[in-house]
């Protein structure tokens, strides 16, 4: 069976799921539809278990912070080995109360990667089995791939504040440029040899 295009895998998809799933976006390098929150496994399971789609693989999973939007939206991409085709998915979470059920039980997969974007972005996985950091100390304060992130100076004592590199490379274009100091005239007087040699 060929793989079959981000169109029919959308039109299989929402056939199935109705209004859970949203229109496919305007064709660009990769389409996408959103699935709503409460009915993610649901889909998810079908996306994995439907003969024509059978996603066996969950390749990567992200979320992107929209502060003005009060969204962030938790980005799926799945990857069918069998039928060497993929789709692009979104769910968007309020921001203020970022939550959404765990897909570690559809594919192992999302163990780390919900990890990751608790500990960067803080939303909650519900039903995951270890639901808690894995970059940054289980005592950090705040999710620092959010917009409104604010660094505070340092962790336990430990600095992070860094040297803007936009000063470090001025620095060095003014020593590259800088003209080369002039020699030294040495003040010893060279010896002589000795005579007769």
């Amino acid at each position: 069976m060929p793989a079959l295009t981000a169109e029919q895998i959308h039109q299989r998809v929402a056939a199935k799921f109705g209004e859970a799933i949203s229109a496919l976006s305007p064709p660009r390098k990769d389409p996408y539809f959103t699935i709503a929150g409460p009915r993610l496994v649901e889909v998810a399971r079908f996306l994995r278990e439907d003969p024509e789609l059978r996603f066996d693989f969950l390749q990567d999973v992200t979320a992107t912070d929209h502060p003005k939007e009060g969204v962030i939206k938790v980005v799926y991409h799945f990857y069918s080995y069998q039928h060497r085709h993929l789709a692009v998915a979104k769910v968007h979470l309020d921001r203020a109360k970022p939550e959404v059920d765990s897909l570690d039980g559809v594919w192992k997969a999302a163990n780390w990667m919900e990890r990751e974007i608790y500990d960067l972005f803080g939303v909650i996985f519900r039903g995951h089995p270890d639901m808690r950091r894995v970059l940054l100390p289980d005592d950090w304060v705040g999710h620092p791939l959010r917009k409104d992130y604010v660094e505070a100076g340092g962790y336990r004592g430990i600095s992070n504040v860094r040297d803007n590199p936009l000063d470090q490379y001025l620095s060095l274009d003014r020593a590259v440029k800088a003209p080369a100091p002039a020699p030294v005239p040495s003040a010893v007087k060279p010896a002589e040899p000795p005579k007769g040699a």
